[in-house]
């Protein structure tokens, strides 16, 4: 019988595929009916450049792969299927070792986990082991993820965060919904983040500009726990998206009013500390009080921050020019001093600093200048009362500032002023009302250390100073640790107690009277002093950091620590 055209030799079915053009046959195709010729003995003859039999081949310089190939590392996509080449691709990138794991699991603060990644070089970071999302098959997108991404580090910059930890926050929110080759960079104003899906791939990049700062530290330890949550927990971006709303809804935990008293509260206690007594008290809480309003007043005209502190810093200058003028039994520079305590802009000092150190030096710079602008505000609005306090008495008493800053020596009252004084910071700074008491606790370890070491074992402030914000730095650092929280909330409102008020109010003095130089020593070591604290402050963090497990980046021949940000040459 004879076979139909039509139907499949292997099958007995009708053929699927249409029937081959004549263009297609190729010339050496046999007829139809001829059976083809056998194969020949040896498929693959041997050529006279063949190496000998035993002869191990020489291994390729450079391994050759597609440019097409998706790189081994994507994710957040569907995983496609290997092409021939990717194998020889990935060889050649994997080290001899093996490509090293990272846990990022919950064993340590998710600062720790994405500062171990940041610190080393984009080509060297291995792929960390995510959470895996059920409900995500393919990832979410990626402009999704970059403006999540933003708006948390936006948050965090605003609230006064270092460079630092608003970098590794952004780094893992990126890490954490896939995308692997990003690179956030963190300035005064701007966030931007970049994001490569391969090596042939166009990168994305987006931006954000800070353009207001607000303290809240209630909102940025809820922006810590969100990111926790993402990085740990593996919400989904719709909760991430819903939980960074509910943030931004919230409303302060304190009223404006409490804000007011609060601050009156801490150019009283400021006040206790170098000698005030119960009128003293008094008369620095109400200047600092309208202090306060008249600074509001401006804010709410538009008025840049400079002349916010200008006008801040007057009716306190005001109250105690007028006791001088008045010739009452009060302590006129523990007035002006209680003011001053409440205008020190330490929390921008300490967060330039740290910046500097860890090796953010524009965004370190950009804050430096503004503490320097911010003070220059203040000595505007000081000198400015001064000068007129001077003119309608010249004869206004002037103090040593050496021995005003040694001249009260009273334990347990300065003790309990430090303690007022780091509880009214905690709430013109707006924390939770559960970091409160760690807070106070340790702005008064913060004046017993510096006490025992100025009045007892006679050593000189500076020193002294930095000593004590260390400690400051180095518990705040563990409560934060143990909370998984910003370490701000517990180290700002502790550090108030150890602010110069009192060398900023002498050296301000001095200018006023004319003694230049005697003006431009207590200057010195009330920068001294408040570099003294900063510096503190870093370092206590970082030897917490030093003694404390952290994660580790595991390899088949052992260990390696994150690459450093510089190495000195």
């Amino acid at each position: 019988m004879a076979s139909d055209p039509h139907v499949s030799e292997q099958t007995g079915g009708p053929e699927d595929r249409k029937p081959l053009s004549d263009e297609a046959h190729s010339a050496f195709t046999p007829p139809l009916g001829v059976p083809l010729p056998p194969p020949p003995e040896e498929e693959h003859p041997t050529s006279e450049f063949a190496l000998p039999t035993g002869l191990r081949p020489e291994a390729p310089t450079e391994l050759e792969g597609s440019a097409f190939a998706p790189p081994g590392g994507t994710t957040g996509q569907t995983p496609l299927p290997t092409p021939v080449g990717a194998t020889a691709l990935s060889l050649a990138f994997t080290p001899p070792h093996g490509i090293p794991a990272v846990s990022l699991t919950k064993e340590a603060p998710w600062q720790d986990r994405m500062r171990t990644m940041l610190r080393m070089p984009i080509h060297e970071r291995p792929i960390p082991e995510r959470v895996e999302r059920g409900d995500e098959e393919t990832g979410p997108a990626v402009p999704r993820v970059l403006d999540l991404t933003l708006r948390i580090g936006e948050i965090l910059l605003a609230g006064g965060e270092g460079a630092e930890d608003v970098e590794a926050a952004m780094f893992g929110v990126a890490h954490a919904y896939g995308l692997e080759r990003v690179e956030p960079t963190v300035t005064f104003t701007l966030l931007s983040i970049s994001y490569q899906p391969s090596l042939v791939d166009d990168p994305v990049t987006a931006s954000r500009t800070v353009r207001r700062r607000g303290v809240d530290y209630n909102r940025l330890s809820a922006v810590f726990r969100l990111v926790d949550a993402i990085t740990s927990d593996g919400i989904t971006l719709e909760e991430a998206y819903r939980g960074l709303a509910e943030i931004r809804r919230n409303r302060h935990p304190y009223p404006s009013w409490a804000l007011t008293v609060a601050s009156g509260l801490l150019s009283g206690a400021a006040s206790m500390l170098v000698g005030g007594g119960p009128l003293v008290f008094l008369a620095a809480a109400v200047g600092s009080m309208l202090g306060d309003r008249l600074a509001w007043l401006a804010s709410g005209r538009g008025l840049p921050e400079f002349y916010q502190f200008v006008v801040a810093a007057m009716p306190p200058a005001a109250v105690g020019v007028a006791f001088g003028l008045a010739h009452a039994n009060v302590q006129a520079s523990a007035v002006i001093t209680g003011g001053l305590f409440a205008l020190i802009p330490g929390r921008a000092l300490v967060a330039g600093v740290h910046d500097g150190l860890t090796g953010y030096y524009i965004t370190a710079a950009a804050r430096l200048l503004e503490v320097g602008y911010l003070i220059v505000g203040i000595v505007v609005g000081v000198l400015s009362v001064l000068y007129i306090g001077l003119q309608l008495n010249p004869g206004l008493k002037r103090i040593d500032p050496e021995e005003a800053l040694g001249i009260y020596n009273e334990p347990l009252m300065q003790i309990i002023a430090s303690m007022l004084l780091a509880l009214a910071f905690c709430v013109l700074l707006q924390q939770e009302r559960s970091t409160v008491a760690f807070a106070t606790l340790n702005g008064g370890v913060a004046w017993v250390v510096y006490g025992a070491l100025v009045y007892v074992a006679g050593l000189n402030p500076v020193p002294s100073t930095a000593i004590a914000a260390g400690l400051v730095g180095l518990f705040g650092q563990l409560l934060s640790r143990y909370r998984y929280a910003s370490a701000l909330p517990y180290v700002t409102a502790a550090i108030g107690p150890l602010l110069p008020g009192s060398a900023t109010y002498f050296g301000l003095l001095n200018f006023a009277q004319g003694h230049l130089p005697q003006g431009l020593t207590s200057l010195v070591q009330a920068a001294s002093l408040a570099l003294a604290i900063a510096v503190g402050v870093n370092l206590g963090a970082e030897v917490a950091r030093l003694f404390l497990r952290a994660p580790t980046i595991q390899e088949e021949t052992g260990g390696r620590r994150a690459a450093k940000r510089t190495r000195g040459f």
